[in-house]
């Protein structure tokens, strides 16, 4: 699979909060590190996401990808999140995936400002505990 074929069918699985889809890109022991939920196993990682969304729409800016032989790829794209309390909460990110051999993802880093984020996924987190 080629890294933008890794990517569209990513994208598009995040966006349809589709958790099999997205866990058939990763491999087993695959980890995720976000700035929000901290680092985690994948098989951890989306439940919670999907979650704390109501929707997402995602748009690919960009695909680059190691011409040296490494197995990484990074994609930027716009987030258009919102969370499950219905507060929108959009940002631009950078995703880092280091790959196995057989073309999974074994890492995941998540890059973006949480300063435009962090209140409302706070306010719904605080929500969410009360609840």
């Amino acid at each position: 699979m080629t890294p933008t074929t890794l990517v569209e069918r990513y994208l598009a699985a995040l966006e349809r909060a589709d958790l099999d889809a997205v866990l058939a890109l990763f491999a087993p022991t695959a980890r995720v590190h976000s700035p929000l939920y901290g680092e985690r196993p994948a098989a951890e990682f989306y439940p919670l996401l999907f979650a704390d969304t109501a929707s997402s729409r995602l748009t690919l800016r960009s695909v680059m990808h190691d011409t040296s032989g490494a197995r990484v790829i990074s994609f930027w794209f716009r987030f258009d999140w919102t969370l499950a309390d219905g507060t929108p909460a959009p940002f631009t990110v950078v995703d880092i995936a280091e790959l196995a051999p057989d073309g999974l993802i074994e890492s995941l880093h998540i890059v973006y400002d949480t300063v435009a984020v962090r209140d409302a996924f706070d306010a719904q987190k605080r929500r969410d505990e009360l609840a």
